[in-house]
């Protein structure tokens, strides 16, 4: 299946602001299994901006794009030093990567508190004016 980067883009805005229901519901473990996806979708919609009209890309970076894991979609993505650069000049956005470099799809199989949950969706959107992911990414 094919998937255009305006519908991850789309997708990453969806999955926030049911992650962002989930959690006034009292539902924090589904709010921070979709906070992850949050992020992913937005680093896969980073990634198909990098392909080029009329060519064929190497098998490989295909079959690689194709994962859960959010720091290797990072440096797919071509983000990885810009983020290591941001970090340096703002170490919030490194505890916000902290927390949601340790997502994963395996999330839908595990209990997690609101604690959890809201620290997955700060990192993703930020709170009190601050910068999370999300906005991070989208600036790039």
């Amino acid at each position: 299946m094919a998937y255009e980067r305006a519908i991850l883009q789309q997708l990453a805005e969806n999955r926030l602001a049911e992650a962002k229901a989930l959690i006034t519901a009292h539902l924090p473990s589904g709010a921070y299994y979709l906070a992850g996806y949050v992020l992913e979708c937005a680093l896969k919609a980073k990634i198909a901006a990098r392909f080029r009209a009329n060519e064929i890309p190497d098998k490989g970076l295909i079959n690689s794009v194709y994962t859960h894991d959010l720091t290797a979609l990072l440096r797919l993505a071509g983000l990885e030093s810009d983020l290591v650069d941001a970090i340096e000049n703002n170490a919030a956005l490194g505890e916000k990567w902290e927390v949601a470099k340790k997502w994963s799809e395996q999330a839908r199989y595990a209990v997690w508190t609101e604690g959890d949950a809201s620290a997955m969706i700060d990192a993703v959107e930020g709170r009190n004016g601050a910068e999370g992911l999300f906005q991070w990414l989208n600036n790039r």
